[in-house]
């Protein structure tokens, strides 16, 4: 019997992707962990594993022993415990004797304060080093006993460096920086959180229910699928669900990103987060919590880091010997130059972190960010494949078109007049369920035209239907049904059209033919010459339509098609892609293409509001059916990417820089330890441009 569970803890303490990286190391070194998936922005672990041979007060200890904490419940304390106190005061030692010594140093460079830091006696000098600086410390050494190196190991040594040949005010001056570091790392951090904890500040915390006769407010955990959920204007829907009663208008732009708003009325579906700016509704509960649409939004956006994009993982993986190169070039410098201080300058000069930053904070930006627009991306690796794309494939019905036919021409063949046919049509055709019969009712009803109740109605399976109407015969269906049909010129032209016809005829006279398409979406042709100016050298639509739809809608777009396949198919045609080298897009409606959306290197959902199969197939899923949200979810790929470039490529170079000028001892170690913070800065101002993306 399979035992694996999977557990959510709370992770604090953890200010950068290092840290993660730590954190998941620890975890999964303990017997029973089968896989270990540890989130910076929402400072949580999840975790795979085996309850027989691991619990959570093993988890709890290896995560302390790494220098984090498990904290009861994911919610903060109300009071900080005396552990944080005492942190803050240390926090506020290590500032003010900091500056102080800062000032004293600067003013000694000078030749103004020799007297006053000569007559300081080492030990306390040293006192004041250790107390500031104790915390770093303390997680430094936790880490040497797990076998790990952290982004704070080299500072530190290079305290210890300092303090070898006396230098304690050098070494406090560089604890203070390493505070000022934890601090820019803190907020470069926070700043990467920022959307996702913008996103779960939308989620409504009370419903107001009938229960008992009566209304009741309770928080939103309370709700139970099949409540009776009341909102009034301006109040946010806390469930997903049916509306029974009321009219409002929603505004869903939370979910969908779409600004216009939506009337609902009885029998409409909403969603959990989007607000009634006008009206009230009684809404059937179907979802709550994290079920809802909003709530699964959420979740992925958190989870969105497991999904690391390769250049992500060569932030890791340099990580990973970052730090033993420069401990190595700060060994070579003091064995050539004989200088201790150019040496402890090198250790804290360099910026690991800010490797480990570059990929995320952009990455996490953009995900964010995009899920407030209706952009749902399930991971940074998507997004760099994005990028790099060069083939699209297309989905027809529901994707390219709106997935339901419209009638597009009336022929008259006896002067009878169109509208008159219409209303013929759509009388005989009242009981239908077919979705053509659906069609020509809608275009009865746009039109707003008089119908008559049949007298008689028969459903023939696969040909069509017979009636009677005013007591005359009417039959209404293919070509096999209704006589004379198949010799009917004037239907070869829409037949060529890609049309579907539907012929009519009036006491055995063949009357007229009606003609219907799966409409086009108005928007595609644009979208796809966008895409094309992105840079998509190949676009195929894939359809299990006749060759000759596909054809006519293929030739109007001005793109390839493959026609009369099957879900496999599909699949097929992805994978040779594949082999000849190339990144596949595909598109399409998340229900019938979920096995190619899966296949394929980005798989995008159309419409996937309220949709489970569409936002679990996909790898980027478009809350509403716009098709220019294509071309832009391209370009924010595109642009994401770039942005972690260009972080990769600054971090390297002022690292570089940094290390050259320390090891020629051009460098000073005060000076050393207040340039490695500035990385993080630029970093964040960086990323931060892909939050204001328009």
């Amino acid at each position: 019997m399979n035992k694996i569970q999977t557990i959510e803890i709370p992770v604090s303490g953890m200010d950068c992707a290092d840290c993660t990286r730590h954190v998941r190391t620890a975890i999964a070194r303990l017997p029973g962990v089968q896989s270990v998936d540890v989130f910076l922005t929402s400072e949580k672990a999840v975790i795979r594993l085996d309850p027989d041979l691991v619990d959570l007060p093993a988890i709890r200890e290896v995560v302390k022993n790494a220098g984090y904490s498990v904290p009861e419940s994911a919610a903060p304390p109300q009071n900080p415990p005396l552990g944080n106190f005492t942190r803050r005061m240390m926090t506020l030692l290590a500032v003010v004797f900091g500056v102080i010594l800062f000032i004293i140093v600067g003013g000694e460079w000078l030749g103004l304060f020799e007297q006053i830091t000569g007559r300081v006696p080492f030990p306390v000098g040293l006192a004041l080093v250790v107390i500031s600086g104790w915390s770093i410390f303390r997680n430094v050494i936790r880490a040497a006993l797990n076998r790990q190196v952290i982004s704070h190991t080299l500072m530190t040594l290079g305290v210890i460096a300092a303090l070898a040949v006396g230098e304690w005010a050098t070494a406090l001056v560089v604890v203070f920086f390493m505070r000022v570091g934890e601090y820019v790392e803190n907020f470069t951090t926070k700043g990467a959180r920022r959307a996702v904890k913008d996103l779960t500040a939308m989620i409504p915390q009370i419903a107001r229910v009938e229960r008992d006769g009566s209304e009741q407010e309770i928080p939103v955990s309370e709700v139970r699928n099949g409540d009776i959920v009341i909102v009034r204007p301006g109040e946010k829907v806390p469930v997903d669900g049916e509306v029974i009663s009321g009219q409002a208008t929603m505004d869903q732009s939370v979910l969908t990103g779409e600004s216009m708003p939506v009337e609902v009325a009885a029998g409409t579906q909403v969603f959990a987060a989007t607000i009634a700016r006008l009206g009230s509704v009684r809404i059937r509960a179907a979802r709550v919590g994290p079920d809802t649409t909003f709530g699964r939004v959420v979740k992925m956006v958190e989870e969105a880091e497991a999904n690391r994009a390769e250049v992500q993982r060569f932030a890791d993986r340099f990580s990973a010997f970052f730090l033993p190169v420069v401990a190595g070039i700060a060994a070579l410098t003091f064995i050539i130059r004989r200088d201790p201080l150019a040496a402890a300058a090198v250790l804290v000069v360099a910026c690991s972190c800010s490797v480990a930053l570059a990929t995320p904070v952009a990455v996490l930006a953009s995900i964010g960010a995009s899920a407030k627009r209706g952009l749902l991306i399930k991971g940074g690796k998507y997004l760099e494949s994005l990028a790099r794309a060069d083939v699209l494939l297309l989905d027809k019905t529901g994707t390219l078109t709106l997935g339901k036919p419209q009638v597009t021409d009336v022929i008259s063949l006896n002067g009878l007049d169109p509208a008159e046919i219409l209303a013929l049509a759509a009388s005989a055709e009242r009981y239908s369920e077919h979705p053509l019969a659906e069609a020509v009712r809608a275009a009865a009803r746009e039109r707003n035209l008089p119908l008559v109740e049949p007298q008689e109605f028969e459903a023939l399976p696969g040909l069509g239907i017979r009636a009677r109407i005013a007591g005359r015969r009417v039959v209404i269906g293919n070509r096999q049904l209704v006589p004379g049909a198949a010799e009917l010129a004037a239907a070869a032209e829409l037949e060529q059209q890609g049309k579907t016809l539907l012929y009519l005829a009036r006491d055995g006279e063949l009357t007229a033919v009606i003609a219907a398409a799966d409409t086009l979406r108005p928007e595609v042709p644009a979208a796809l010459a966008a895409l094309r100016d992105l840079g998509i050298r190949r676009i195929e639509l894939l359809t299990g339509d006749n060759e000759r739809t596909a054809r006519a809608l293929a030739e109007k777009l001005g793109v390839d098609f493959r026609a009369s396949l099957l879900p496999e198919d599909k699949i097929s045609i992805v994978k040779a892609y594949q082999a000849q080298g190339h990144t596949v897009v595909m598109v399409g409606d998340g229900v019938n293409d979920a096995p190619a959306l899966a296949q394929a290197d980005v798989g995008i959902a159309m419409g996937a509001a309220g949709s489970d199969i569409a936002v679990e197939a996909a790898h980027i899923a478009l809350m509403r059916d716009d098709w220019s949200l294509v071309p832009e979810v391209l370009r924010i790929a595109r642009r994401t990417l770039r942005v972690v470039e260009m972080n990769l490529g600054f971090t390297a170079v002022y690292n570089l820089i940094g290390i050259t000028l320390a090891t020629l001892g051009f460098l000073p170690p005060i000076f050393a330890a207040a340039a490695q913070s500035l990385p993080d800065l630029g970093i964040l101002a960086n990323s931060a441009r892909l939050l204001r993306q328009k």
